[in-house]
């Protein structure tokens, strides 16, 4: 099932409204029939109760009419043509429009699913909206990807909703079901990030993933341990992190060399100082060393792979190379008027 961003007003919330509003329409009707309960005939002509009184405005506002009660004085005929039938007018209208707007609603949700199957392309595919799949959407958007261009799939109904809240199109289902991933048009992404809770998890959707696409997607997979990075690379993740030996080489950081730690944040935290970019060589730039540019270059990636700047390939730029730099990621203050 696709999930869509949520609106700002849902049906059950409009439903509610529209309720609340018939709801207060009758409790108005039987106010007045009860205030004026003694211009009012029944056919027992015993007079009429609070439970008469709303038995009338029941009948009366959803146009039935029985005619058991009805109003003999003038007073209590002013008030049906003053206020009984404007108030029924409007209770139709209540109904009616409740009707439609399910059916609005509907219409419009296939439309934008049918809108979204013919325009998603090279798109970003998040299996898990945990923690990690969470920090991997961030990242995305801080990079300037749109949200449009971001898929989550996850099961649980909580992250589901936490997805669709922050504006993402969610489909709910386990990764690891072809039938899932083709529903996200798969074969049609640019990436596959699998920020699942397991690493046998995330060996099953790598396996699934290069079955479906061939090999043409790009997957870029979380491991909890070290030691099935290696196999989540034979089952096609091109890229694979280790969460758990990630943070324990910080933790070793931050008793050996406490600074690093510092810098480290910075570069992993938007917007606090430095941040690290990558762009396409100019052509100016060709032929020289990157130790001579204004930016601080401190890679190469050349055909797919990083070039450290020690090695000796790295000393001079070529054509098609990507160049890894430091930029100030500070936020530039508003300026004033002079």
């Amino acid at each position: 099932m696709i999930h869509f961003p949520a609106q700002r007003r849902g049906p059950l919330s409009a439903l509610s409204l529209r309720l609340a509003a018939a709801l207060g329409l009758v409790f108005a009707v039987v106010t007045a029939v009860y205030l004026d309960r003694d211009g009012y005939r029944d056919v027992n002509e015993d007079g009429l109760t609070l439970l008469d009184c709303f038995y009338y405005a029941v009948v009366s506002l959803s146009t039935t009419g029985y005619g058991d009660i009805t109003p003999a004085a003038p007073s209590a005929r002013l008030v049906n043509v003053l206020f009984v039938t404007p108030a029924r007018v409007l209770f139709l209208i209540i109904l009616v429009g409740t009707t439609l707007e399910v059916l609005t609603e509907q219409y419009r949700t296939g439309r934008r699913l049918t809108r979204w199957r013919k325009s998603v392309k090279d798109h970003v595919i998040i299996c898990g909206y945990g923690t990690k799949g969470r920090s991997a959407v961030s990242a995305l958007l801080e990079n300037g990807l749109d949200k449009s261009r971001i898929v989550v799939v996850e099961r649980s109904p909580a992250s589901l909703r936490q997805a669709t809240s922050a504006g993402l199109v969610a489909i709910e289902g386990s990764a690891t079901r072809s039938s899932v991933l083709n529903e996200a048009h798969v074969r049609n992404a640019k990436a596959v990030i699998i920020a699942t809770d397991s690493d046998d998890a995330s060996v099953l959707v790598a396996l699934t993933v290069r079955q479906l696409t061939a090999g043409q997607v790009r997957i870029i997979a979380a491991a909890r341990e070290a030691e099935n990075a290696p196999l989540l690379k034979q089952s096609g993740a091109h890229h694979v992190i280790v969460s758990s030996a990630t943070a324990g080489r910080l933790l070793g950081l931050s008793t050996s060399a406490p600074p690093l730690i510092d810098v480290v944040e910075d570069l992993l935290t938007p917007g606090q100082g430095m941040a690290l970019a990558m762009r396409s060589a100019e052509r100016d730039e060709v032929g020289r060393s990157p130790r001579e540019l204004d930016a601080l270059v401190i890679a190469l990636v050349r055909r797919g792979k990083v070039v450290t700047l020690s090695d000796r390939a790295g000393a001079v730029i070529e054509t098609g190379d990507m160049l890894v730099h430091v930029r100030d990621d500070r936020s530039q203050p508003a300026s004033t008027p002079g």
